[in-house]
């Protein structure tokens, strides 16, 4: 039984079977009106079933909300995370993890709207984005009420949720009545797969399993060039054609798609302490990443370039921890932005059988001097004896501590 009363819950609901389950679940053991919100993130989805699975479930026409957030998406989350090259692990580009906070801030701000006293999520006890979803809920409404179904209710295996959405009228698709083979998280920067037939790490990934990629092997026996144009650090243009932020990583996915780039089979260390094994395609991000590091090489400091690099571990493990909304995020963001005033121009790429290179960048702001670096005798400031004196400054140290073995006669 619920422990406390909540009069009105706003449910993240995908028209999923669980999902659907889980509105259920709400309106028997709390009692309480549910309101719905589905996100268009670009999941590739047909979100008009979603509208009407809820209002055959008894919910009223003005408490379902479907919006169509990609643009938002892109532009807040994707673009400021790719401006500091985040990736957990070293390998990561976070596809899943970037994606619920902005659906927890849409989640608040419907309950702001219609009165909410709770929200509610379909995510496990077993996972990271229960912690994701509720670490957003709190930094904008401490006062919220959470309810994580997964965590209070005894539909432990699939048998009894079947059963249960048999007992209380739920629809279910023929391909839902068997366990799935594996489970499927997707929006516009990505698609992730894990469980069953992914959790033996030793296994190689069935090729049913992926849905964003052909593979490598059949892609075309032929080269692929493309440019991005970078305003500030964020990808304004392809071959020369102004896009908006979702426009264009919708355009890079199909580059990748057709090219076989940007799948990952990763062993992952999960926030509440387990591994996990899923992969993930992330085709169009994969080129972004590569693109803006490209642009970022002619355009940052080295020392601006060094220290991004440092921190960008402890800022990819905050986005994958869930702290989107914490203080530490944001100074590193505002750390990051700064750092890239200057990174305009355009990259050049080549795509090929799963790969993508850099094969030429340029900016107006560029750093790269080739009168500096030139082999050839230049009227350049760059005088070769300076050279000895910087080498013999930064050896002093090393000498001083080799005159010091000798005498210990190590």
């Amino acid at each position: 039984m619920a422990e406390k009363r909540v009069n009105k819950v706003v449910l993240a609901y995908s028209g999923g079977l669980d999902t659907s389950i889980i509105l259920k679940w709400l309106q028997t053991t709390y009692g309480c009106e549910v309101v719905t919100f589905t996100a268009d993130l670009g999941q590739g989805e047909e979100l008009g079933p979603a509208r009407d699975k809820a209002l055959l479930m008894g919910i009223k026409p003005e408490n379902i909300f479907i919006e169509d957030v990609r643009e938002e998406f892109v532009r807040d989350y994707v673009f400021p995370m790719f401006r500091a090259n985040a990736h957990y692990e070293g390998v990561y580009l976070l596809g899943t993890s970037i994606a619920r906070p902005l659906i927890a801030k849409k989640q608040i701000e419907i309950a702001e709207k219609v009165g909410a006293d709770a929200v509610s999520h379909g995510a496990t006890g077993k996972g990271n984005d229960q912690v994701r979803f509720e670490l957003g809920y709190y930094a904008l409404k401490p006062d919220i009420t959470i309810i994580a179904p997964w965590r209070e209710w005894d539909l432990t295996s699939r048998t009894k949720l079947l059963e249960f959405a048999e007992l209380n009228q739920i629809p279910i698709a023929k391909d839902k009545r068997g366990e799935a083979p594996f489970s499927v998280d997707a929006n516009l920067l990505h698609a992730s797969s894990e469980g069953k037939v992914l959790e033996d790490p030793a296994v190689e990934v069935p090729d049913y399993v992926y849905s964003r990629t052909i593979g490598p092997e059949n892609a075309p026996d032929k080269v692929t060039t493309i440019s991005i144009d970078f305003a500030k650090g964020d990808a304004v243009a392809i071959n020369g054609e102004a896009m908006s932020p979702a426009t264009i990583l919708a355009k890079l996915n199909a580059l990748g798609r057709d090219n076989g780039i940007g799948r990952l089979d990763l062993v992952e260390n999960r926030f509440v302490g387990m591994k996990s094994r899923g992969m993930y395609e992330t085709p169009g991000g994969t080129i972004l990443a590569v693109a803006h590091r490209g642009i970022e090489s002619i355009t940052l400091d080295r020392g601006a370039g060094h220290l991004k690099d440092e921190l960008m571990p402890k800022y990819a493990e905050l986005i994958y921890n869930g702290f989107w909304f914490s203080p530490e995020r944001e100074m590193l963001q505002a750390l990051i932005d700064h750092s890239q005033a200057a990174v305009t121009g355009r990259v050049t790429l080549k795509l090929y059988k799963g790969n993508c290179w850099v094969i030429g960048r340029e900016s107006p702001y560029s750093l790269y001097d080739q009168d500096l670096v030139t082999f050839e005798e230049g009227a350049v400031a760059y005088d070769h004896r300076d050279a000895q004196g910087f080498i013999r400054l930064n050896a002093l140290r090393l000498r001083t501590l080799g005159m010091r073995k000798r005498k210990m006669g190590v």
